[in-house]
Parts: structure tokens; C-alpha cells; sequence
């Protein structure tokens, strides 16, 4: 099993600094996020491959099919422009060659839920087809319900489910999140593991704040008992710790002190569970 950690969780770091850190934390992989990639990709994938790092989940820059409202991320309004950023982002991010490119429905906005789900599922189908062309794996990912008017407006995983069930997306994966599942039943998660494309791991806060996560072990304990449970069901792929923080919290923390309390608390969640 390898160990990554998302270069969101390290805001303020520079992608160079990111490598650096985590590859002497222990890391196996890195999640990139494509808003913190400099222009040269094969200066990057020398770099990754200098410090022996893999891929693991990949954000593109604009991630979402419907514009997002949070405060600097929220890209173009127009859906069809926000379609072709996706598609731009996943033929570069596959260049990578990660373990998934992920993407959001983002929220409803004006529209009414049947309008963006059309709007959505047409967008899936293009970015579909651009990310089987290159090879890569593409995944849907449901929200925190909390994250509904900012995010996505899909907050749970039977409604992703759902909604690729009924465009027909079957090359189209679920990428898992144990911070976004937390008010999930356990069994249901466990049962589409086969659809995942990637997991992400974050506890919720014991005094929760809206879009805030925190470390495995440092929170509700959620998410050591959904890895616990999708290890005995056969997940051995990588687990990628995703934290986003306040800038007086986590994001506060120099990159190499992040990592290194990142990598401690997932090597204890790799011994949980296993097969």
C-alpha cells in the first residue's frame, strides 16, 4: 500500500518545496493539485521521479462542472468553458500518470437540479472520453452535505452513484473521501469499494467548522473505522491524506513539520484492517 499526501494539505508550499518534504517524510506518492504545477511538466515529472515520488489523485485547476463559490476557486461561470478547462486538465494531468483525475459537480447555483444534473452528466461524458483516450483513470467525487451550496450539490454516494448509473458513465469511478463519507453507513461505503478510484483520508473535528479537516486519529474517528473497513473488504490502494485547514491551524505548519505529521498518523492507519 503506498502512503501520499495532497499538496492542498501544504497550501503555502511551493510544488518543489512539496516534493522535497514529502519524499524525506516517507511518502510513497504525492496528490497534485494542478494550481500549484509551475508550466515545465517534464521538469516537474523529473523532479517526482528524482525523489522517487508516484501520483496519486490528481485536482484540476478548474474542478468542478458548475462554477464553485468559494472565495478565489471559482473559476468561469459559463459550464460549457469550465468543460473545456476539465478536458485541457486531464489530457496534462494524465501526462503524470496517476492513480486518478478527479472532478465535482459543483453546486446548483441558479439552476434547478434537473438542469444541472443534465448539465453535469453532459460534462462527465466529455471529460469521459477525453480521460479514456489518455489512458487515465476518471473519478466523481460526492461532497460533505455541509459543502452543498459551495462545492457540489452531490453530497452522498448513493446520489454519485446515481447520477452516473443514469448517464450510462460506466467507465466513470467514485473517488472516495473519508472526511465527505463520515455520515455514511459504514456497509455502503464498503460495498462500492470496487467503484473507488481513490481514497482520501481526513478526520472530521470533534468541534466542527465548515470545510475544516484535521489528521486521522485527531478527529472523530471516522475515518480509522471506514479505512479499517475498506482494507478487510480488499482496498490496498494508496491512501492520500487531504487537509484543509485555517491559516492559523495545519496550513500554519512549515512544510516539512506537515509531512512529517501526516506520514506518522497514516502509517497508523495502513496497519488497520488489512487483508
Amino acid at each position: 500500500m503506498k502512503l501520499s499526501l495532497s499538496a492542498i494539505s501544504t497550501v503555502n508550499a511551493s510544488f518543489a518545496e512539496d516534493v522535497e518534504a514529502y519524499a524525506a517524510a516517507g511518502f510513497d506518492a504525492i496528490g497534485l493539485w494542478e494550481m500549484k504545477l509551475p508550466d515545465d511538466d517534464a521538469a516537474n515529472r523529473a523532479l517526482l521521479r528524482e525523489h522517487g515520488l508516484a501520483v496519486a489523485n490528481c485536482v484540476p485547476t478548474v474542478p468542478s462542472f458548475l462554477q464553485l463559490g468559494i472565495p478565489g476557486l471559482e473559476g468561469p461561470a459559463d459550464p460549457e468553458q469550465r468543460s473545456e478547462a476539465i478536458c485541457a486538465s486531464i489530457e496534462r494531468l494524465a501526462t503524470y500518470e496517476p492513480e486518478s483525475v478527479l472532478v465535482l459537480s459543483g453546486p446548483l447555483g441558479s439552476l434547478s437540479p434537473e438542469e444541472a444534473r443534465g448539465t453535469v452528466v453532459d460534462g462527465l461524458r466529455r471529460a469521459a472520453a477525453v480521460a479514456r483516450d489518455a489512458s487515465v483513470r476518471l473519478g466523481f467525487e460526492p461532497i460533505h452535505p455541509a459543502q452543498r451550496e459551495s462545492t457540489a450539490f452531490v453530497c452522498s454516494l448513493a446520489d454519485a452513484i446515481a447520477l452516473l448509473d443514469e448517464g450510462g458513465l460506466d467507465d466513470v469511478g467514485i473517488m472516495a473521501d473519508t472526511f465527505n463519507l463520515a455520515r455514511e453507513d459504514t456497509a455502503e461505503v464498503v460495498a462500492a469499494v470496487e467503484r473507488f478510484t481513490g481514497l482520501h483520508v481526513a478526520d472530521v473535528p470533534l468541534e466542527e467548522v465548515p470545510g475544516v479537516r484535521v489528521l486521522p486519529g485527531e478527529g472523530s474517528g471516522r475515518c480509522a473505522e471506514l479505512v479499517a473497513a475498506l482494507r478487510a473488504a480488499g482496498w490496498d490502494s494508496t491512501l492520500d491524506v487531504e487537509i484543509f485547514s485555517t491559516p492559523d491551524a495545519f496550513w500554519s505548519l512549515p512544510v516539512d513539520e506537515a509531512a512529517r505529521r501526516a506520514h506518522k498518523r497514516l502509517e497508523r492507519l495502513e496497519s488497520l484492517g488489512g487483508p
